[in-house]
């Protein structure tokens, strides 16, 4: 195979985001998009009323652990807001060329600016806590305990309206995020049956701030995982790609290889692939078992580079790697 049949095969199709490499489909598939878009805007809508009602009963009651809780609720319900938000304008705008991969790295964008919202709020949290303890006040048991448990069937609604055989990974995103609110509403019940029957009111305070802590949580995994995705970290294990590549007959080394995430749904590799096959059509082939490889492996997007075996290798690669 001489040089100028290297093959450097990619697509640059993303009409439907339905993805064709030398003759195989490897589409990432949003058609479910409107559904779950639908579902992430009903939640959204449920989470807003809910956190207006705890904040309302939080203040009028004096509960700090209630109020805490629709803070948690607020998070949630802003996360379902702009994972709607993203979800829609990615659906129906940017599929032109200026934007190579439409506009889906909203996803991670929206992400991050949630976790940054977060922050202040478990500041509040904790500093109000730190008040109550050391002035505890009354709390009104009984509105208290109503609201909260409306914040409990608020999450378990939402569950219901989530869940399903097959959810698109914002809407696993957001299922586990209520699963963590009924806890938050199930702690604030259970710390006011506790202060009624113990009188021991910094029970309230010390219930705030570990629902505070478990906010705090929320908000470094969303920063976390939206950070990996900004600053291209690869999703995948790549020296065990590397290695199921290379025992692809024709492969005779991989120089090079990079993979990351335009979203949490689109996973993009590139690959550099020496080779020892002799026509187009064998190099075609190996190609595609390349590709086919890296679907495998959860790619949605990949650009295979073949090329013949180079004797004065350190030179090709100064030109292809980083």
């Amino acid at each position: 195979m001489s040089h100028n049949e290297s093959a450097h095969t990619h697509d640059d199709s993303h009409d439907g985001h339905d993805h064709d490499h030398g003759g195989h489909g490897h589409g990432h598939g949003h058609g479910g998009e409107s559904t779950s878009s639908r579902k992430l805007a009903a939640v959204s809508l449920i989470n807003v009323v809910g956190f207006l009602v705890e904040l309302a009963g939080g203040l009028a009651f004096g509960s700090v652990a209630l109020i805490s809780d629709a803070v948690h609720m607020l998070f949630d319900a802003l996360a379902y807001v702009m994972a709607f938000a993203a979800s829609y304008v990615a659906e129906h705008y940017g599929e032109d060329e200026r934007w190579s991969y439409g506009l889906h790295r909203l996803e991670p964008f929206a992400a991050f600016l949630n976790g940054l919202l977060l922050l202040p709020m478990v500041a509040f949290i904790l500093w109000e806590s730190s008040q109550r303890f050391f002035e505890p006040i009354a709390i009104g048991t009984g509105p208290t305990i109503a609201i909260a448990a409306g914040g409990l069937l608020v999450n378990i609604g939402s569950v219901y309206v989530l869940h399903g055989d097959a959810m698109s990974l914002n809407e696993k995103g957001a299922f586990y995020h209520l699963l963590g609110d009924a806890g938050g509403s199930v702690a604030v019940i259970v710390s006011v049956v506790a202060i009624e029957l113990t009188g021991i009111r910094v029970i309230d305070p010390i219930t705030a701030a570990l629902i505070a802590v478990v906010v705090a949580w929320s908000a470094a995994t969303v920063l976390r995982g939206s950070g990996e995705i900004f600053f291209l970290k690869t999703p995948l294990e790549s020296d065990e790609i590397r290695s199921h590549i290379r025992k692809i007959d024709g492969v005779e080394a991989v120089d090079d290889f990079h993979a990351w995430q335009i979203c949490s749904q689109i996973t993009v590799a590139t690959v550099h692939v020496e080779t020892d096959v002799e026509t187009m059509l064998e190099a075609e082939s190996v190609t595609r078992r390349v590709h086919d490889e890296l679907a495998g492996h959860g790619v949605d997007h990949a650009t295979v580079e073949l090329s013949p075996h180079y004797d004065d290798r350190d030179v090709h690669l100064d030109t292809h790697c980083h």
